[in-house]
């Protein structure tokens, strides 16, 4: 009775090890959260700067301490975010030429960690609006920069930084959603 039990056990063992082993392990691929975007809302930025624009309803403006004149934020909570805005008045010794060619610069001294840079030229002939929007793809500390002009007093240059550290797969829907956002800032803008 014993070497019965044992030798059904034994077949037992047998039978599930070899029934276990007949199938492959497959791992799940790493995933990320579900982010859940707001509605599309704006809203009308208004004050004693140069300019006027639209940024979203679910974000807010800053008033950075100690920075030049008219530099704003724009505060995205929800994606732990936030659009830095740097105003400039184009003047006889600040060229226009100068401003562009920095902006420039900053886009591309990202190109270490980036995969790709492309570039959106904006022209707005009835807003006297011109300018270029960044797109950096990769690990970039800034995905999105942009800047805006109207070529002759005023210009606008943005860039898009995340409170955390750049991953191009957990971002990507974010910056799309955001990219969004930005044109629609551009579009939006006029000058005083």
């Amino acid at each position: 009775m014993a070497k019965v039990l044992k030798l059904s056990l034994l077949t037992l063992f047998l039978a599930i090890g070899i029934w276990s082993c007949s199938s492959e392990f497959t791992p799940k691929p790493k995933a990320y959260f579900r982010i859940d975007f707001p509605e599309r809302n704006y809203q009308h930025f208004d004050s004693l700067c140069p300019y006027v624009f639209e940024f979203p309803t679910y974000s807010s403006i800053e008033e950075p301490k100690n920075t030049d004149y008219c530099w704003k934020n724009i505060y995205l909570k929800n994606f732990n975010a936030r659009i830095y805005l740097s105003y400039k008045n184009i003047s006889i010794s600040d060229s226009l030429h100068k401003f562009i060619e920095d902006s420039h610069t900053l886009a591309y001294k990202h190109s270490i960690k980036a995969d790709a840079i492309s570039e959106q030229i904006f022209i707005n002939e009835d807003k006297k609006a011109y300018g270029i929007l960044y797109v950096i793809k990769g690990n970039a500390a800034t995905p999105l920069q942009f800047h805006i002009t109207d070529s002759t007093k005023n210009f606008l240059r943005g860039s898009l930084y995340f409170n955390n550290v750049p991953n191009k797969d957990s971002l990507a829907p974010v910056i799309d959603f955001l990219k969004t956002d930005i044109i629609h800032l551009m579009e939006t803008l006029e000058w005083k």
